[in-house]
């Protein structure tokens, strides 16, 4: 069963416990958009084998979203961090790598 902990208020939890809110860091298309990029916003996701950055609420506990990073194959969970931030934190991305040599957060931009 996967488990993620969730940074806002630490809980290591089950996914019964969360909610999966999809693909993390797009850019959200909006007023103004063109019906190409709203189409591609709404409907064209990645669903890679490997590494992934993801969104998630903590339905069952404080409520938050956050985002996590794993590998979709394995279940590895390199860890989460805040919903807010704009890219994954530098401790999180050099967890990556270590673990990934030649993997690079520009990829995924």
């Amino acid at each position: 069963m996967l488990t993620l902990q969730c940074p806002y208020c630490g809980v290591d939890a089950e996914e019964t416990e969360l909610t999966a809110g999809g693909e993390a860091h797009l850019k959200r298309e909006t007023v103004g958009a063109s019906d190409d990029d709203f189409e591609g916003y709404l409907f064209m996701r990645e669903n890679p084998k490997g590494l992934h950055f993801e969104r998630w609420r903590h339905s069952y506990g404080c409520g938050k979203w956050f985002l996590a990073a794993r590998d979709t194959n394995t279940l590895e969970v390199f860890g989460t961090y805040p919903a807010q931030s704009k890219e994954p934190p530098k401790d999180l991305r050099d967890k990556i790598s270590a673990k990934r040599p030649g993997w690079s957060w520009r990829e995924f931009k």
